[in-house]
């Protein structure tokens, strides 16, 4: 029997990339030969040739909403992407085509509906973004995360899912986690993750209260690339890193409390993991104000206090860290309540389905 083959995409950021990651196992299991198409130098690449996946490189410009000069030259190098896409599904002869969003899909997208090829996207968000709105009517069925995503997409394409998650974060060991630090006390754990590329203003807030919070709290950052600070490195219950992989699970583990972004991918590892948390969205200023949507649902049903990014001062930070830690139970309680589970099974079952 011939052996069933997808081809995936997604890319632009870790976001558009990771709950592939987590597909790929369970993809592997059940006897998908598994490719990937994304561009030359994206995020996406080196994070799935590390998995030994065969990577298609194409050409994809950039989706903006703002004015920029390369908004001229970009729809060129998605015209020439599309021709790259359609060119690789077809001597490839997938059987499905899934995909995770970002500006690199839309290409892939079209390219598998001129050849027919059933397509599955994925939307994290609770709208969906630029890349996935013009990707909808070339798609067969739109995975949503939120309830509230389906009045956003025609009913007969939207299926409620939740997000994929990757099961090794399940996997996680806290007496490793805090070895990897070498914290010397039991103080709790506060985790802060600013996103895969960083958040400069949650790192100049946690550094500004940096010894408010160690007197408290044992502290993981994870910044950002680029953006470690030597000057505190000799501060034992400080422990920086850019971006962590391998060790993540074991550092989700050991912590007890996390601030972070309201990117939908980290929001659902953290109710999946039932771990305590304060989100600050990215500003509708520098975004399409989707983090502050995911942030409100989550406000909303109980799992996360959140501060919007334009209120955000040290005196709030610490007093809504306080109330957190001070109240974690209730949130963990609310958290083991929820019905939103991890994702994967209910898109791979999808993906059985539509497969040509």
């Amino acid at each position: 029997m011939k052996k069933l083959k997808i081809i995936m995409t997604g890319g632009g950021s870790a976001g558009h990339v990771t709950p592939n990651l987590a597909l790929i196992p369970k993809l592997k299991k059940i006897g998908y030969d598994i490719q990937y198409i994304g561009t030359q130098n994206g995020i996406e690449r080196k994070i799935i040739e590390n998995e030994n996946i065969k990577y298609h490189v194409i050409s994809s410009g950039k989706l903006r909403r703002y004015f920029d000069i390369k908004n001229f030259s970009d729809p060129f190098k998605v015209i020439k992407g599309i021709f790259e896409a359609a060119s690789i599904i077809r001597k490839e002869k997938p059987n499905i085509v899934f995909s995770k969003g970002g500006f690199v899909s839309v290409p892939v997208v079209i390219g598998a509906y001129l050849n027919k090829v059933p397509v599955i996207t994925h939307e994290s968000d609770m709208t969906p973004g630029l890349a996935n709105k013009l990707a909808v009517p070339f798609c067969t069925k739109i995975c949503v995360t939120f309830p509230e995503s389906i009045k956003f997409i025609k009913k007969d394409k939207a299926v409620l899912t939740g997000t994929p998650i990757r099961t090794q974060l399940f996997s996680g060991s806290k007496l490793k986690g805090r070895k990897i630090c070498g914290f010397e006390d039991n103080k709790p754990i506060l985790m802060v993750i600013g996103g895969s590329l960083g958040s400069k203003i949650i790192n100049d807030i946690i550094r500004t209260n940096l010894d408010q919070l160690l007197a408290k709290y044992n502290i993981i950052h994870i910044c950002g690339k680029g953006n470690l600070e030597n000057k505190f490195s000799n501060k034992k219950a400080y422990k920086q890193f850019d971006y962590v992989r391998e060790e993540l699970a074991d550092l989700m583990a050991a912590s007890d409390i996390f601030i972070s972004r309201a990117g939908a991918n980290v929001i659902f590892e953290l109710l999946a993991l039932k771990k305590p948390n304060l989100l600050i969205p990215l500003s509708g200023k520098s975004s399409r104000g989707d983090q502050i949507l995911n942030a409100g649902s989550f406000e909303k049903s109980g799992y996360s206090l959140v501060v919007q990014e334009e209120k955000l001062t040290s005196e709030l930070l610490i007093k809504k860290l306080e109330y957190l830690y001070e109240h974690k139970d209730k949130f963990i309680m609310k958290m083991n309540s929820s019905v939103l589970n991890n994702g994967v099974d209910s898109i791979i079952e999808l993906i059985k389905k539509c497969t040509k």
